[in-house]
């Protein structure tokens, strides 16, 4: 019998002695529950990487995850290391070389660290996530007073590729760098396509509404593919800047896209990994103090917790096709049932599952004996959802890895993350407003149920 693996929303981050670079979770519009059926999540360790001096750039090749040194002796933008590198610009996110309606090639460059714009990298798929440069209001979606012209270059790269073979040789190729450790040091992190296997061209580049002081904008959210491409040839990069994308150095990889329209994703299995404390709680402030006003709405009502807990289930993956909350007065260790669709809606199987949830103080951990409780509740080929404002206790999280127990840990910093995410929260006071509002604690149980669990 094939045990299925420890279950895990999200993607922790990179935790390295040299680097530490935010890798998410989420594989974009792939169902997350049922990924993490599949597959661990665990961080990638760059410190023992290469690393390329400032002074070889020029004529160095690009390798996967390798480091590229700035100039440390300068304090000035001239220090930049993508400007020797690629022959492109040395500032912004978007950068590229040529014009901005046919670039040469483009750089997306991003330091993993804006909660209101989580760019993501899912290192086991081969996904990354964007979001465009259209990032206050007061502009247009494809302004290009908003920042370089970005969400313009997104576009029409997409527009091109969602074409013929004929129309995708005109897309640059995306080269994909995020922030290194030191100074201005930058990572490789690998030749994008637009685009993913597993979405229609509805869904890889979609514009999304959010909000900066009452005031409503869109941007772009743009899904590419990392191709089995390493290492990219400086001669490539040559070629690109003369105009020739599909000289002889190009790599096989990018030619079999443009081809085939279908990208071959760089994809790398990873091992499981026990979370900390810390890293449960949430990598930023924003996501610890979104936390902490969860438990301190819901401190006083446990039950209207279960039903916001239930909630959150739904958020984190549409295929959860019902979620029943058990009332306390038959409540068997489980908060809540329910049915977990594989498959489309006409053709599908439907999985069960228990949820248990538990809003504790942000000081106090969830240990051995709820876990067990779950644990001991789950019957054959069914999965356990444990729901928290707070994190998992060590123990007990090392028990659940170790013995492939199939249980998805929401602790409270991915809690938070999903309303930054989805619903897009930008404070912990937006949260607590929205929190009032959609379950105010003098309502009745009945009233907290969702319509569809009636």
């Amino acid at each position: 019998m094939v045990r299925l693996p420890v279950l895990r929303y999200r993607t922790p981050k990179v935790v390295g002695k040299e680097q530490d670079v935010k890798i998410t979770k989420s594989l974009p519009a792939i169902s997350p529950i049922c990924s993490a059926l599949l597959r661990h999540r665990d961080p990638i360790r760059l410190s023992n990487m290469k690393r390329i001096a400032f002074s070889e750039l020029p004529d160095a090749d690009l390798f996967l995850d390798a480091t590229y040194e700035g100039d440390i002796s300068t304090k000035t933008v001239a220090g930049e290391p993508l400007a020797p590198l690629m022959g492109a610009g040395n500032q912004g996110g978007f950068r590229f070389s040529g014009s901005i309606s046919a670039p040469n090639l483009v750089i997306l460059y991003t330091t993993f660290g804006e909660p209101n714009w989580p760019d993501s990298l899912d290192v086991e798929n081969g996904l990354f996530v964007y979001f465009g440069d259209n990032r206050k209001p007061g502009y247009d979606l494809h302004d290009r007073s908003a920042g370089r012209g970005g969400n313009q270059i997104l576009k029409r790269a997409f527009e091109l590729a969602h074409g013929g073979p004929e129309a995708r040789q005109g897309v640059s190729p995306f080269f994909v760098f995020s922030r290194g450790a030191r100074g201005r040091d930058v990572v490789f992190r690998g030749l994008a396509a637009p685009g993913a296997v597993h979405l229609d061209p509805s869904s890889d580049l979609v514009a999304i509404w959010k909000s900066l002081s009452g005031q409503r904008f869109q941007n772009y959210r743009a899904v590419f593919t990392i191709l089995q491409a390493n290492p990219i040839s400086r001669e490539w990069i040559t070629e690109l800047h003369k105009g020739v994308k599909l000289g002889p150095a190009c790599p096989k990889a990018w030619r079999s896209w443009v081809r085939s329209g279908k990208p071959k994703p760089l994809t790398a299995e990873t091992s499981t990994r026990v979370r900390t404390a810390a890293q449960q709680l949430g990598e930023t402030p924003m996501q610890r103090a979104i936390a902490a006003a969860i438990y301190d709405h819901f401190s006083k009502s446990p039950v209207a917790f279960e039903y916001f807990a239930a909630d959150v289930v739904r958020i984190m993956d549409p295929n959860v096709t019902s979620i029943d909350v058990t009332r306390p007065s038959r409540d068997g260790g489980r908060d809540g049932v329910g049915k977990y669709r594989v498959g489309l809606a006409q053709n599908c199987v439907t999985v069960d599952f228990a949820l248990e949830a538990k809003c504790y103080a942000l000081d106090r951990g969830v240990g051995v004996k709820a876990v067990s409780r779950l644990i001991s509740r789950l019957r054959h080929r069914q999965f356990g959802i444990l729901v928290t404002t707070s994190y998992l206790a060590e123990q007990a999280y090392t028990e659940i890895v170790e013995d492939g127990h199939p249980i998805i840990i929401c602790s409270g910093g991915d809690v938070a993350e999903l309303l930054v995410v989805k619903r897009g929260f930008q404070s912990a006071k937006e949260a607590s407003a929205w929190l009032t509002s959609a379950y105010p604690l003098t309502m009745k149980e009945a009233d907290l149920e969702p319509p569809s669990s009636k």
